[in-house]
């Protein structure tokens, strides 16, 4: 049996993940080996086609893969990553997309000839809208990371940095950011209602106005702050609105705060 892939774990980020990868035919399905305990979750990679059992140790002896997917919660990072040590000879490169494991962690579990890629995705990828940042070991070579940057593009964007301490920084922005929009997106809502908006209404407005404004600051030429003051009238509706949100640097004060707290945390998780 020839795998190209073996992806431990197919749950929603797994899996999301995966169909992205069939759908745009970087990966031939039975070229796929997707261990998953879960019956449930295993089936979904079946039915896409793929080999699937429960334990790594189905996969075939003679098999090398030419990465593994390590897409687990950090909590069983360790137990799940020790039965896949036999590819740890240097042949088959690694990609964990677990939030706060460092490469290290791969490194000392696989061995000292492991090439080991860390990404942090965010949600978003499940529909490809996703951000994905990249940190590589020296021992990944210049077609694995071409190969792997691939693969995650059908996920979104994709992007790399060269110090992995700057990982916990990018998990508080992108990798936690889309919770602090979809915040945004409720304090809106309610606030639309209380303004008198029906509720269904005030869903609508929020949403479709936070989308759009990201579709248009993502494909304008101009900066944010640009687009702002464009939009911004002296003395207008906007003018009095950015008044609050702006007095005392408050809005920006409180999200550099939101992002330093979830910084500090994942640096927490990661030891």
């Amino acid at each position: 049996m020839t795998i190209r892939l073996v992806l431990a774990g197919c749950g929603n980020m797994g899996y999301a993940m995966l169909s992205g990868w069939l759908k745009s035919a970087k990966l031939e399905p039975r070229s796929v080996f997707v261990v998953e305990p879960n019956a449930e979750l295993r089936r979904r990679a079946e039915h896409l086609g793929c080999h699937a059992a429960a334990e790594a140790a189905a996969i075939p002896a003679d098999a090398v893969p030419d990465l593994v997917v390590i897409a687990v919660k950090p909590q069983v990072i360790r137990e799940v990553t020790a039965h896949y040590k036999r590819f740890g000879d240097g042949r088959t490169s690694f990609l964990s997309i677990a939030a706060g494991t460092p490469v290290a962690t791969f490194e000392e579990i696989l061995g000292e000839l492991a090439p080991v890629i860390r990404c942090m995705p965010n949600t978003p990828a499940a529909i490809g809208k996703g951000m994905m940042v990249v940190f590589s070991n020296p021992l990944v070579s210049d077609d694995v990371r071409r190969f792997v940057a691939e693969l995650l593009s059908t996920s979104g964007v994709v992007t790399t940095i060269d110090d992995e301490g700057l990982m916990d920084a990018v998990t508080a922005v992108s990798g936690s950011g889309p919770a602090y929009i979809f915040h945004f997106i409720e304090a809106l809502t309610i606030a639309a209602e209380k303004a008198g908006l029906p509720a269904a209404t005030a869903k609508l407005l929020a949403m479709q106005t936070v989308f759009g404004a990201a579709s248009l600051a993502a494909e304008a030429d101009e900066e944010p702050s640009m687009l702002r003051q464009q939009v911004t009238s002296p003395n207008g509706t906007t003018a009095a609105a950015l008044a609050v949100l702006m007095g005392g640097d408050r809005l920006t004060q409180l999200v550099t705060e939101a992002v330093e707290a979830a910084r500090l945390r994942s640096i927490e998780l990661g030891k």
